[in-house]
């Protein structure tokens, strides 16, 4: 038998489909808008399913690389690439609900992810309920007899409270209804919630995936059925992803081992050394994620002694920014950026205040992180 190959040997050495590329070692980038044809009865043949290729919103050799892969890595049926986490979380989430039907969503989401739930989709005839997923007796409670999806993250943004995935799945299957999952934070690195019964595992690829903040992408992987689907509502909708980025995406994934073991390792430290700081009034940060490690992010809530204005503008090498997951430590405000859409109401709901913050860690020395968000503290005390 074939021993089956770890993920650090996997994620470098990703099938490839050598007929589309000639025997390269990489994958040539496919910059084309269409694909030709030697006559009208090979033309025909796309339509009979005997050709892959024929305008790239449709499908395109790169963009299939990198769906295909990432549902290798997530050990699903099929993925698909598509133009950003968002665009892919939607396409996710119109395979399974139409208008007239209803979701049950974890209120502890990326506050873009609540607004397409509490907002957008109602566009489309979707009712969501919005409920702590920490207490499955409220998730019973929501559903109903319209009740097709529900949805979560694997870790949460930004208090990283990681789902119970295995308890979601019976819960769903008591119901005969599907589960859709946020696998961004967690990365199939550290888990893989296909194996465990979930349908669809959606990916922001502008994060980890791709890992070096330069490129914006998304991945869906799950059944084959509902990849399917989504895959149409890709297509009609034009959220295609280009092929260039595709190839990006791919090239960044081939470190994704590499990046996320140093950044999980950093993060711990991060997060264990600013449990002392007098100044950090709670630090979140999971614990038993995998036994890979707990995630890159850390997630603090500074005490009311610190000026919010000077800490970040004593952060030093530290950028400030709206994203995560970059190779370099970032820090967000959730307040003003992730979660600016939600309401002040529903920031209070789920505990998101003024004084917490949101850190990306990288790949940088760990001493120097600590060093530095621990001096940047000292400089804003009032």
């Amino acid at each position: 038998m074939k021993k089956q190959s770890s993920f650090d040997t996997k994620v470098v050495h990703n099938k490839v489909d050598q007929t589309l590329v000639q025997n390269s070692k990489n994958t040539p980038i496919y910059q084309t808008t269409a694909f030709t044809f030697k006559d009208l009865d090979h033309l025909e043949s796309y339509y009979e399913g005997d050709s892959p290729y024929l305008y790239s919103r449709e499908r395109n050799p790169n963009t299939d690389e990198l769906g295909d892969s990432i549902a290798n890595l997530e050990e699903a049926e099929a993925g698909l690439a598509t133009s950003s986490g968002m665009s892919a979380i939607l396409a996710g989430i119109l395979s399974v609900a139409k208008p007239g039907d209803h979701i049950v969503a974890a209120e502890d989401l990326y506050g873009g992810t609540h607004k397409l739930l509490t907002k957008e989709l109602q566009t489309f005839g979707i009712d969501v309920s919005m409920v702590s997923f920490s207490d499955q007796r409220q998730i019973r409670d929501a559903i109903n007899a319209r009740t097709k999806l529900l949805y979560a993250e694997s870790i949460s943004n930004p208090f990283l409270r990681v789902e119970n995935l295995t308890g979601l799945v019976e819960l769903a299957r008591e119901h005969g209804i599907k589960t859709m999952v946020d696998n961004t934070f967690a990365t199939p690195y550290l888990l893989r919630p296909y194996p465990l019964g979930v349908n669809l595992v959606v990916h922001s690829a502008t994060k980890y995936i791709g890992g070096h903040s330069d490129v914006t992408c998304g991945v869906l992987a799950g059944d084959k059925d509902l990849i399917h689907e989504a895959t149409q509502k890709v297509v009609t909708l034009g959220a295609n992803l280009s092929p260039f980025e595709a190839w990006l995406t791919q090239r960044g994934a081939k470190t994704l081992g590499l990046r996320m073991k140093q950044q999980s390792h950093n993060a711990n430290s991060v997060a264990t050394a600013l449990r002392k700081n007098n100044a950090v009034k709670h630090v979140y940060y999971p614990e038993f994620v995998s036994e890979r490690g707990n995630g890159a992010i850390v997630t603090i809530e500074l005490d009311s002694s610190i000026d919010l204005d000077q800490f970040f503008k004593s952060l030093g090498w530290i950028k400030i920014a709206p994203t995560l997951a970059g190779v370099e430590t970032t820090v967000s405000y959730p307040v003003r950026t992730s979660h600016r859409a939600l309401s002040e109401q529903d920031r209070e709901k789920v505990g998101i205040t003024d004084y917490i913050i949101r850190l990306s860690i990288g790949i940088e020395e760990e001493e120097d992180i600590i060093n530095q968000l621990n001096q940047s503290i000292e400089e804003s005390l009032k």
